[in-house]
């Protein structure tokens, strides 16, 4: 496993560097045809992970402890949702909760295109933001996270997506069988955690470039990257009672400070009665939307974004599901897909609209200037916006000085989290892996950041997160079918001992 493991990551990065048009001919075709040929499958299997999280809580099972049936929770609630939120969407938000509905106010296949950029169309991007941000992710990663943690600590195996596979292969799991599934998970892991990093790092650097006048380039942002890699990479070595949480709780704190900002300095009543509205919007059409799949194949609008996001997320969920696994010890069922679900999509929802909504206010009530900036350059859609708010020179530097704060304290938390849950899988399950393997996947998960982002920039990291999607989708399926074969056999043997399921090799 550590040595496949780092195998394969240097065999992308050499393939990429070496033969960068080939590489990326090859991607782009890999690509094409997912959003092709399998949207169907994205779509139905984010479809069906929620409504599976939502059968859940409902069902028998929402009282089984994750852990002994004494246990409490590990970390506080407000430390819990810190950890996840910062681990789960904290960087990629940052990113996209602007630019993404400015970009569906221009258009998409919604709305007539008469009805471009009217509050009609607004109203619609509101929609399609917060659905890619909403619950259908937020069901994928909990049902992921809920399987690991079932199986390590209701059940005793290794912290390892391995695990999940027990009931279908026994033993077996831990042979080629079960290093085959961690080796797919850490591969989704690595492209999933880059994508997201090759973002934080653009704009980070459209944030010091607003500061400071420093230049946009790739050569900068690989700096950016590698040093907050060493960063991320400390705070990993740490472990997630120190530094991890830490960094969390203070990324919280900072996005309270930024969206009351936002709210106190934006249009405040415009703003509350936007996120009513959104709410409700988003609610009545997520199930229609959840099934939608584009019948017209020459549009590409649905695997730019739609499929884009849901390989995101998918990429991301043995990351995020074995993180907010390692956290969550303790918890029932119910608490921890009730947790998992709302709490993140409330305040994701919030963010968007806090941000999204004040960009249109702009466009459609103010002088506009928000859709020219994120024309010429989506790494400027939130520091355009902030200067439009017009607060001022000091404030606007101390809101763009905030953010780009933020944009460095998700990024660390991103890498950091993820250097954690890849050294736990290439580890069999071990909570506190070597400081050696800390060390190299720190390093390497920048390396294949930087190295997306000089084979391609945005779209290269759009692709790569779509492909990495695909082998672990299969291993997700399987582990979903584990679960509900554990679950049956728990309560067939009238409650019985967990221990005397299963038990650790």
């Amino acid at each position: 496993m550590v040595y496949g493991s780092a195998l394969m990551s240097i065999i992308f990065v050499l393939f990429t560097v070496l033969n960068p048009e080939y590489a990326d001919s090859i991607y782009k075709s890999a690509k094409d045809f997912i959003a092709a040929e399998l949207s169907w499958y994205y779509i139905g299997l984010m479809s069906f992970t929620l409504f599976f999280s939502v059968w859940l809580i409902c069902s028998r099972y929402g009282s089984i402890r994750l852990g002994g049936e004494n246990e409490r929770p590990e970390f506080s609630n407000f430390s819990w949702f810190s950890m996840l939120f910062g681990a789960g969407i904290g960087i990629g938000i940052l990113f996209w909760s602007i630019a993404e509905p400015i970009y569906h106010f221009q258009g998409n296949p919604f709305i007539a295109e008469s009805d471009n950029m009217t509050v009609a169309a607004a109203q619609v991007a509101m929609r399609i933001s917060i659905f890619h941000w909403g619950l259908h992710g937020w069901g994928l990663f909990a049902v992921i996270g809920l399987v690991l943690a079932y199986f390590s600590y209701r059940r005793g195996l290794p912290l390892s997506i391995r695990s999940s596979l027990y009931p279908l292969f026994g033993e077996r799991i831990y042979g080629p069988i079960g290093h085959c599934a961690d080796l797919l998970a850490v591969f989704g892991t690595v492209f999933g955690i880059a994508t997201s990093l090759g973002l934080g790092a653009q704009q980070i650097n459209a944030g010091l470039q607003y500061l400071t006048g420093i230049d946009v380039s790739s050569t900068n942002q690989a700096i950016l990257i590698a040093i907050i890699s060493i960063i991320a990479t400390v705070s990993a070595l740490t472990g997630v009672n120190k530094g991890i949480r830490i960094l969390s709780e203070l990324n919280m704190h900072l996005t309270v400070l930024i969206l009351v900002l936002f709210i106190v300095f934006g249009p405040t009543a415009y703003l509350l009665g936007a996120f009513f509205t959104n709410m409700g919007d988003y609610l009545v059409h997520a199930v229609e939307l959840g099934f939608w799949v584009n019948p017209d194949p020459a549009d590409p609008w649905q695997g730019w974004w739609t499929i884009f996001y849901w390989g995101w997320w998918i990429a991301w969920a043995p990351f995020v599901g074995m993180f907010i696994a390692r956290i969550s010890r303790g918890r029932t069922i119910r608490e921890f897909v009730l947790g998992v679900l709302i709490a993140p999509t409330l305040l994701g929802a919030f963010w968007i609209t806090m941000f999204g909504n004040t960009a249109l206010f702009m466009e459609l009530f103010g002088n506009g200037g928000v859709t020219a900036a994120v024309n010429e350059d989506i790494t400027m859609a939130l520091f355009k916006t902030i200067e439009l708010l017009d607060l001022g020179r000091v404030l606007t530097l101390l809101l763009a000085a905030i953010c780009t704060v933020m944009l460095v304290t998700y990024f660390v938390t991103s890498a950091d989290s993820a250097t954690l849950v890849i050294c736990t899988l290439i580890s069999m399950g071990h909570e506190h892996p070597p400081a050696r393997y800390r060390v190299f996947w720190g390093t390497a998960v920048g390396g294949v950041s930087a190295v997306l982002l000089f084979a391609g920039g945005l779209k290269a990291l759009q692709t790569a997160s779509i492909i990495a999607a695909l082998p672990f989708s299969v291993v997700i399926i399987m582990a979903i079918y584990g679960l509900c074969q554990a679950l049956r056999a728990e309560f067939a043997t009238e409650k019985a001992p967990a221990e005397t399921a299963f038990t650790a090799k």
